[in-house]
């Protein structure tokens, strides 16, 4: 395992390389070796020399979509990255010193939901069963659940909720950004921009006049949610290209929403639309595939998952252009009606650059993780 290291005032950040088995011959092809950026705070090298042996919790930056993990140590302007951030906030007494981890898992359809697909790859397990005991082995971490936890935003909120439900004897607190939820207003109402994306890819092409359905038998697999081939030939054009538009990346990400939330091995491409691509009707079927995954709806199931935790944290912008507020909202009554505690707050922003909100986030998983 290569590793490298850079110093600065604010910690040192060491970038291992990361041989994954569990990603391996992953369904899209996406590398099996990866980057692995960890912080280590200043504390962690006066202790070394000291002799000290100290040991740290442990914060899993889980990014957002399109992201990845080592991107939030760039340079930021008028801002702060995340290390910079948490080194600030170590002097200014907001919190203790911990380790932060920045873990990579993008994929060729612009990121994943930190969830295991067989139309993506298992990231649950990879980050579960590979990062989380390569970093406990590398570095001096309190190695156990009641000192580990997990952060992020959008996707990467998503991904800490539904880790706090699922696999909480991993986690001991977890702290949610405007993540995913109610998928019936966040993801419901894009869908008809992505299929008008889509339709640039139908074969044969629209021609003016009447419309014409397809096929009786290219009508029933439509309605099954497969694909005809416009879905494949988007992607291919897309990975062709140096610049997406706004309306194609919105699209990529509903097409990998749908291979996360409804994955099928036996469809083209893996996974299934929860769309008539042309008429834009919404497939009952597929569509309970996806509220399957539902943070707000799977609250009831894993209330004692979460009762567990020692802390949990969301909180949204209201003014969130992708209405995540009302799934916030949500979230947090489905959380109190289960008697789970934890703390839900808003602010007056939207879902964009709100990196600010780990002011916060971080310094309540120090108190939820320290020893």
């Amino acid at each position: 395992m290569a590793r490298k290291a850079l110093l600065s005032d604010a910690g040192t950040v060491v970038v291992l390389e990361h041989d994954s088995r569990i990603l391996a011959d992953n369904p899209l092809g996406d590398p099996s070796r990866r980057k692995l950026a960890v912080w280590l705070p200043r504390e962690y090298d006066v202790g070394a020399r000291g002799g000290l042996g100290r040991r740290f919790p442990v914060f899993y930056d889980m990014v957002g979509f399109t992201g990845s993990g080592i991107a939030h140590l760039n340079w930021k302007p008028f801002s702060e990255n995340v290390a910079e951030r948490a080194a600030r906030l170590v002097r200014e007494g907001k919190m203790g010193p911990a380790i932060i981890v920045f873990p990579d898992c993008f994929t060729a359809l612009g990121g994943n939901q930190y969830v295991n697909s067989p139309a993506i790859g298992h990231y649950a397990d990879y980050l579960l069963q590979e990062i989380i005991p390569t970093v406990d082995r590398e570095f001096r971490t309190l190695a156990s659940r009641e000192h580990r936890g997990c952060f992020g935003k959008s996707s990467g909120g998503y991904g800490a909720i539904i880790h706090g439900m699922k696999y909480a004897k991993h986690w001991g607190a977890i702290a949610d950004h405007s993540g995913d939820a109610c998928f019936d207003i966040l993801y419901r109402c894009d869908w008809p921009n992505t299929l008008n994306e889509l339709a640039k890819y139908r074969r044969p092409a629209r021609k003016a006049g009447a419309y014409q359905p397809a096929s009786p038998a290219a009508e029933r697999a439509l309605r099954a949610g497969l694909d005809d081939g416009r879905v494949k030939r988007f992607l291919d054009a897309m990975w062709k290209k140096h610049k997406l538009s706004t309306a194609e990346g919105h699209a990529i990400m509903n097409v990998c929403m749908a291979a996360t939330y409804d994955p099928d091995p036996r469809a083209p491409l893996g996974f299934r639309l929860p769309f008539h691509p042309d008429t834009g009707e919404l497939l009952e079927g597929r569509w309970t595939k996806w509220l399957e995954h539902d943070p707000v709806l799977l609250v009831p199931r894993y209330a004692r998952e979460l009762r567990k935790l020692s802390g949990i944290y969301v909180d949204c912008g209201w003014r969130d252009q992708y209405q995540i507020h009302f799934g916030s909202r949500q979230l947090s009554r489905a959380l109190k009606a289960a008697r789970v505690q934890h703390v839900y707050e808003e602010f007056d922003d939207d879902h964009s650059d709100i990196d600010y909100r780990m002011d916060v986030s971080l310094p309540f998983l120090y108190r939820a993780l320290k020893p």
